[in-house]
């Protein structure tokens, strides 16, 4: 893939594009026509989404305003009541919920979420953000509907200076003030369909949805740009299998698009031999992995794949949290491949996620490596690759997909 083109993309797209918003329409529309002046036929296919416009959200702390965010789709109200910090998920330390607005770690995952639910929390503030960055960036985020199903509490986010300047100050009562429209709007995804000599198909993945302080340059145009590169590639170059190419919306809002392609498409994921998915490549440091929800040999496979191309890359099994997991959760064996930098290399879901930690020539040579791989897989008499998911993973998706909790 030219160089010039890769550059071209990333800063063409160097904007917030949230899932379901005008901005990740916009990058619909400008991907199906890179695309079509490659020579390639795109559609674009819109999928339901949970949408909210959060009109006023404020805490107040001890009779002090803390700048916050609040969760968008958790509902209207105004509550105050005393601040509990929970730092541990046993019975004792939940029980003490009761009747509060609860400070808790991390993100607010579906487990933790009903845990705070069943001892009777009132709302829930949450932090992103570091103590030792100059910024007081704080996250939009949202109560996804297949976390709350229908059970709703307010909630709001804040920067983690302010989440520390709380706990050392010792702080007593907080204040919840939100109000919200909540309504259905649309996503898409955009697919691209390759025609080879049999009817079954590879297809790829890649997700071109960002967060909301997040130009979303390596999480995840740099994925659209390669799969946009192996479509080019594979438009001029004969192959046995039929190709299918779909740039997710709404992934980072929980798989939206790739479980809304599954839901509309069943019938059809039969004839899919193998999913490759793209999230986060070409990076300027970082090690390149390939994760293979599927039968361990493909492991090796790509193991000893990346000796004979000379290609350094740590394949292992396990479920990937990107667009392959619905696929593979339906059956469907998949494999992610990424270059995984870390957070103090290439941080994402925050405003350091831009251009600045992408390099051309690494784009260029992940994109060669996965090429070379998906070729051997569009030209096999027969996909190597076994269709049975094995037991190990079908207990990892469990988890992932939230049907049981990780021990």
């Amino acid at each position: 893939m030219k160089a010039e083109l890769i550059e071209k993309i990333f800063a063409d797209t160097a904007y917030v594009r949230m899932g379901g918003s005008s901005e990740e329409f916009r990058a619909a529309e400008y991907i199906k026509n890179i695309c079509s002046d490659l020579g390639l036929d795109a559609e674009l296919e819109a999928f339901e989404v949970d949408m909210a416009t959060v009109h006023e959200a404020v805490l107040t702390v001890d009779g002090k305003e803390i700048p916050c965010k609040g969760y968008r789709c958790s509902g209207s109200a105004e509550i105050e009541a005393p601040l509990y910090y929970l730092t541990e998920g046993d019975r004792y330390s939940l029980s003490l919920c009761r009747g509060k607005i609860v400070l808790i770690d991390g993100t607010l995952g579906y487990w933790r979420y009903h845990e705070l639910l069943d001892n009777g929390a009132l709302g829930f503030i949450t932090y992103d953000g570091n103590v030792n960055f100059v910024d007081n960036d704080i996250d939009n985020r949202e109560l996804r509907t297949y976390i709350s199903k229908g059970q709703k509490i307010p909630g709001v986010s804040i920067n983690a200076k302010d989440a520390v300047s709380l706990i050392n100050n010792d702080s007593k009562i907080a204040k919840i003030t939100l109000k919200q429209d909540e309504y259905k709007g649309e996503s898409h995804n955009v697919i691209v369909d390759i025609k080879g000599e049999i009817d079954d198909m590879i297809v790829f993945t890649a997700h071109y949805d960002s967060t909301s302080l997040s130009q979303g340059a390596y999480d995840n145009m740099s994925g659209c740009i390669g799969l946009i590169g192996m479509a080019e590639y594979f438009s001029k170059n004969p192959h046995r299998y039929s190709l299918r190419f779909i740039f997710c919306g709404s992934e980072e809002r929980g798989l939206l698009g790739s479980k809304a392609y599954c839901a509309a498409h069943e019938d059809e994921l039969k004839n899919i031999a193998l999913v490759i998915n793209l999230d986060m490549i070409g990076c300027i440091m970082g090690k390149f992995v390939a994760c293979a929800t599927c039968e361990n040999s493909l492991v090796n496979y790509i193991s000893y794949m990346g000796f004979e191309l000379g290609f350094q890359v740590k394949a292992y099994q396990d479920v990937y949290s990107s667009d392959s997991t619905p696929f593979a959760d339906k059956g469907v064996p998949a494999v992610s491949f990424a270059r995984l930098a870390g957070g103090n290399l290439a941080p994402i879901h925050n405003s350091y996620d831009t251009v600045a930690v992408m390099k051309t020539k690494h784009m260029q040579k992940d994109i060669d490596f996965i090429t070379a791989f998906a070729s051997r897989m569009a030209n096999s008499v027969l996909c190597p690759v076994s269709r049975e998911i094995p037991d190990n993973i079908k207990e990892k998706l469990d988890e992932y997909l939230l049907r049981k909790r990780k021990k």
